[in-house]
């Protein structure tokens, strides 16, 4: 049987746009646990803030990990202010999504992945007991958000792959490279909601970085047949049988 090109596109968007990483939770009885990992505050917000807000509208947990506290986002203040400024920032962001934060204590700018932090973070995800992980995809210009994708890596390795593990995509193009989309979510009525949360970083000039993102969600959501998206890769040899 000879499948035509246009059919073969067509055939990729439906599965695309399947939202089955929704679906499967809003069947769920019990709550599904959500965790999105990023390099600093922000990261999150940016490049899954659409989904975490949706995730908690129905029901569901949802927990931010932060690798740092963003010490090194704040040009002309030490570490420790622009940590403090970039904590409460986060903080205020989580309310809007109805997320909890976690700070995993490494330093921006700094970060290190070796056997020390393989545990750390492994420990961290433990904990959190998630059913779904997003995490960078590890293909960044941005050493932390490299960083923190092979930490939660690894962590999956070590959890014998008990969760689902999603990657995401900040800044594509000037940071993210290469992302090759498995999965849409329809992010459309709640992109005011994460418009609002990444308004609360307000140290990190949101009137300059915000706007790159909303022309990625609506590429994202003229991909995927919708006003504004996110865009996801699956990671293989998931347990499930997500599409």
């Amino acid at each position: 049987m000879t499948i035509s090109r246009r059919k073969m596109m067509t055939m990729a968007t439906v599965a695309a746009t399947g939202l089955p990483l929704l679906g499967t939770a809003i069947q769920k009885e019990s709550k599904t646990k959500v965790l999105v990992a990023g390099g600093h505050p922000d990261d999150p917000e940016t490049g899954c803030g659409g989904t975490m807000s949706l995730y908690r509208q129905i029901g569901h947990e949802v927990t931010a990990l932060y690798l740092t506290g963003g010490e090194a986002g704040i040009p002309g203040t030490s570490h420790e202010d622009a940590s403090r400024i970039r904590k409460k920032e986060t903080e205020k962001a989580c309310s809007i999504l109805g997320a909890k934060p976690i700070f995993a204590g490494q330093i921006d700018g700094d970060t290190k992945v070796d056997v020390f932090w393989y545990k750390m973070i492994l420990e961290i995800v433990r904990s959190q007991a998630p059913d779904i992980v997003f995490t960078h995809w590890p293909v960044d210009t941005h050493r932390d958000h490299r960083a923190i994708s092979l930490l939660i890596y690894d962590a999956w390795i070590q959890m014998g792959r008990s969760f689902e593990l999603f990657y995401f995509e900040v800044m594509s193009g000037a940071q993210t490279q290469h992302f090759p989309a498995t999965h849409y979510v329809d992010i459309s009525a709640v992109e005011t909601i994460k418009r609002e949360a990444c308004y609360a970083h307000a140290s990190q000039n949101p009137d300059e970085f915000y706007p790159y993102h909303e022309k990625m969600s609506k590429f994202r959501g003229m991909e995927s047949g919708n006003v504004h998206a996110e865009a996801f890769v699956r990671q293989v040899r998931n347990k499930t049988s997500l599409s």
